[in-house]
């Protein structure tokens, strides 16, 4: 293979200005997640690239979907608790700490 030649058995990786382009977001914001490990990447010498199925992925990770429209609202939100404060104890009189600067001069 020469050097003008590119490997046709290996998967067409993408650049994470080409994916930002893709998501219509920042490269910046691309390599974020990819730093912190939210989304699929390949680490190479270049930096971060990505591959078709990455792409498809960080598709269905950032998706999002409608509710339900015909679900009983008793099935979706469970019921919250409440929980019953008693005003029969007496308060916890604060005290405020001396500053840093006197502890240090002290």
């Amino acid at each position: 293979m020469t050097s003008g030649q590119k490997n046709q058995s290996l998967p067409l990786t993408y650049s994470p200005a080409e994916v930002a382009d893709a998501l219509d977001c920042s490269e910046w914001w691309v390599k974020e997640q990819a730093r912190r490990r939210r989304i699929p990447f390949l680490r190479s010498g270049s930096g971060y690239r990505f591959t078709r199925t990455h792409i498809e992925e960080i598709f269905h990770i950032l998706e999002e979907r409608p509710d339900q429209v015909n679900t009983s609202e008793s099935k979706s939100t469970p019921a919250r608790r409440r929980t019953v404060v008693s005003f029969d104890a007496p308060a916890v009189q604060l005290r405020a700490r001396r500053p840093r600067r006197a502890q240090n001069a002290a």
